[in-house]
């Protein structure tokens, strides 16, 4: 039986093992202004053995039509978020996907940062006086600032309006599930957008160590499953869906 989706809801879905980050990200999430007649949830996977599982069982656990992946250590400042998504997939109804940072090609060699980005992933420690004068209060995104498209999105948020399945048959652990997700929306015949910020929508909190070896493990994994798209823009690939 086909689960009833609401149009009018949104659930940030989160893997989580650090309880103070979790707290954290709450508490952004918190002072978040809901649409009105919308409704959000929070929901969090705390004993997923890998990103794809955790985010697959967050998926079926709702009933959501707009769905937030996203890392424990993100920290929404943007308190016009939810309204601003809203307004993306609005416009569009091929746009499935939404991420803050991107990369209008898919690299070669699979790493996503060895291309042109798009978006921002602004990190504690970095340009940390670019934005001291900003009026996040006063801020709110318009269409009129524009989106780009992009082949793939960073994993530490993004956002859907409609459910692909994660593949976590392929996918056993922490790494590469967001071009994988990526590709899974463009081979499907989805947009994937990126909204432009003149200030960033949030602060991303990333101080883990990432393990090389699981990181080329899937690296290649993603390489074979993808070499037809190796080196494409995002609009080659979609001629091809």
């Amino acid at each position: 039986m086909c689960k009833t989706i609401n149009e009018h809801k949104f659930a940030f879905i989160l893997c989580a093992n650090n309880d103070i980050y979790l707290q954290e990200c709450f508490h952004y999430l918190n002072q978040l202004i809901i649409p009105d007649n919308y409704e959000m949830d929070i929901l969090t996977i705390s004993d997923a053995v890998s990103m794809t599982s955790g985010y697959n069982e967050g998926m079926s656990s709702t009933d959501a039509k707009y769905k937030i992946y996203m890392h424990q250590d993100v920290f929404i400042i943007n308190r016009h978020f939810l309204s601003d998504i809203l307004s993306i997939f609005q416009q569009d109804s091929s746009i499935g996907m939404i991420g803050m940072a991107g990369y209008p090609i898919v690299s070669a060699d699979g790493i996503m940062w060895n291309t042109k980005r798009i978006g921002a992933d602004p990190m504690y420690g970095s340009d940390s006086n670019a934005y001291s004068h900003a009026d996040y209060h006063q801020y709110h995104y318009s269409l009129s600032d524009g989106i780009a498209d992009a082949a793939l999105i960073d994993g530490c948020l993004m956002v859907t309006s409609t459910d692909l399945p994660w593949d976590d048959e392929c996918l056993k652990d922490w790494d590469f599930y967001d071009a994988f997700q990526s590709m899974n929306f463009l081979l499907h015949g989805y947009r994937i957008v990126v909204p432009t910020q003149k200030l960033p929508w949030f602060i991303h909190d990333d101080g883990r160590i990432l393990s090389m070896w699981n990181y080329d493990k899937y690296r290649r994994l993603f390489l074979e499953k993808y070499a037809p798209y190796l080196g494409k823009s995002y609009s080659d690939i979609r001629k091809h869906t």
